[in-house]
């Protein structure tokens, strides 16, 4: 329960995964009565705060830290994926929501198949990747470290047109927008610089993953960002401001069947 808990006030003071979490269910609708998946769940925190909304959830990820992590806090139905492979039946789930894992797999059309396999006929998929833009902060990133193959990412992302030719005719796209822009992430790469340093690297084939028992063994680095996180909020609002695209993709689309 303290892993839990410590993991639940880490999501409170990150600006972009309750925004993720925000586009995510969003688009998602009310899954109380539905067959719901969540593949990419990082430290377990939204494959928990999804269940919370109802319905049957499965979850699953790439990386055995991150499934031991989703599991100490939702407990059963957590699978350890291989890459594109799903270890569900044909035509289980209503609704699925892909969080941060294209990005991470060689086949994903292969998965796009798999998807399109283990759905039900109408069912609704979201999908939340990396926006492919060229920009002074991505190379800002790779000078400081944060590369692609650091995050774990076999691509460096997605535009909406790769999008669309990726679901081909099994799916098809409802809507597709981008959020989280410039101050936002560049909070964020400070961030994720200064708890690699802490933690003297720490990445995996999923990047950066920091769970509930990180924050127990670290306790006084959670300390001092709590006393920021006013700041942080602060400058991540001066998004409104900036005209230009986002860095995260999200879309949403109907299974063709």
């Amino acid at each position: 329960m303290m892993q839990a808990e410590m993991a639940l006030r880490l999501f409170d003071k990150s600006v972009l995964k309750r925004r993720k979490f925000r586009e995510v269910t969003a688009l998602l609708g009310d899954p109380s009565s539905w067959r719901c998946l969540d593949v990419g769940g990082d430290n377990g925190v939204i494959s928990y705060l999804l269940r919370g909304m109802g319905g049957k959830w499965s979850s699953a990820d790439l990386n055995p830290q991150t499934v031991s992590a989703i599991r100490s806090l939702v407990g059963d139905e957590v699978y350890l994926l291989n890459g594109a492979v799903l270890p569900f039946s044909d035509a289980t789930f209503d609704k699925v929501a892909i969080v941060d894992y294209l990005e991470h797999i060689h086949d994903d059309a292969g998965l796009v198949a798999e998807l399109h396999r283990a759905m039900r006929p109408g069912g609704t998929l979201i999908l939340n990747v990396p926006h492919l833009k060229r920009s002074p902060l991505r190379a800002f990133r790779h000078l400081i470290g944060q590369t692609d193959a650091k995050h774990g990412h076999v691509r460096p992302g997605y535009t909406p047109e790769a999008i669309h030719a990726l679901l081909g005719d099994r799916f098809t796209v409802e809507s597709a927008h981008t959020y989280s822009k410039f101050f936002s992430e560049l909070i964020d790469t400070l961030i994720v610089f200064a708890v690699t340093t802490l933690k003297r690297g720490g990445h995996t084939n999923k990047g950066l993953v920091v769970t509930g028992s990180d924050l127990q063994a670290n306790k006084s680095m959670f300390r001092l960002y709590s006393l920021i996180y006013p700041v942080v909020w602060a400058v991540s609002k001066l998004d409104a401001l900036v005209p230009a695209s986002g860095y995260m993709l999200i879309v949403k689309a109907k299974v063709n069947k």
